[in-house]
């Protein structure tokens, strides 16, 4: 029986997470850097990397700050010499 995909926030790579508990080195915030069955954790503070189930960060999860997309500039139509 898998977990309900509605009771788990939504994640993406470069995401950054505030944990309730402070990390050893005293820092609060993580950056998600792997996705898949566990979540890649990247200590902002001291860049030690952790995994963790989805189910374990998300009751260890404070608050999350989603990555801001970047600004998609469209494509310049290319000039053709049709002479």
């Amino acid at each position: 029986m898998g977990y309900n995909a509605l009771m788990f926030p939504e994640f993406h790579i470069g995401d950054v997470v505030k944990m309730r508990k402070a990390h050893p080195c005293g820092g609060f915030d993580w950056k998600i850097y792997r996705l898949g069955a566990d979540i890649g954790l990247e200590c902002l503070t001291c860049q030690h990397r952790v995994f963790l189930s989805r189910r374990e960060l998300a009751h260890k999860l404070k608050t999350l700050t989603p990555v801001s997309p970047v600004d998609e500039v469209p494509p310049t139509p290319q000039n053709s010499d049709e002479q």
